[in-house]
């Protein structure tokens, strides 16, 4: 996997909105050879949820933290949330992205839960934090939790066509898998 370097995503970032809403620390000075991404909002989920052949449905979510209304939230040892970065991404369809942790999670005791992004996806990404450790994790809203890189398609590749476009966070009912 040959990954896309920081000057060209700067200009797919000017030219495509590849990634709105990033910090200037990413606009100006970026880390590695993608952007560090930040927590907007948190979640707990419960109750039921299934996954289908051909239908599917999530928990219940409520919102438990917002970037500009909170200043951080807590996640106790055991605890599970899932949360939506402030960034929002338009992928175009010859680009993929994956993400990876920042170490300091994985230092506190706590697990990311992260998948690659299709290309074609538009919205901000959703995550999931469990706390693994013993050690309760408070986390500030903004801060940075992950680390998105970029890489190139191949050979062609299909456009996303999922019902998690636009980084909604929970099926409201019971849904047709497409």
């Amino acid at each position: 996997m040959a990954v896309i370097g920081i000057e060209e995503l700067h200009r797919m970032v000017k030219e495509d909105k590849l990634v709105e809403n990033l910090c200037e620390r990413e606009l100006s000075n970026p880390e590695g050879a993608g952007f560090d991404i930040r927590v907007g909002e948190a979640y707990h989920i419960g109750g039921k949820a299934f996954l289908g052949v051909d239908e599917r449905f999530t928990p219940p979510h409520e919102k438990i933290a917002e970037h500009g209304k909170d200043k951080s939230f807590t996640l106790s040892p055991g605890e599970y949330v899932l949360v939506k970065t402030m960034e929002s991404f338009n992928v175009p369809d010859n680009v993929t992205m994956h993400t990876f942790p920042r170490s300091t999670l994985h230092r506190s005791g706590v697990l990311l839960l992260a998948t690659q992004t299709a290309p074609g996806y538009k919205g901000a990404l959703v995550f999931g934090l469990k706390n693994l450790g013993d050690c309760t994790l408070e986390l500030e809203l903004g801060t940075r939790i992950a680390h998105v890189q970029f890489a190139r398609v191949e050979g062609g590749g299909n456009s996303y066509r999922g019902q998690w476009q636009g980084g909604r966070v929970t099926s409201e009912t019971t849904e047709k898998q497409v």
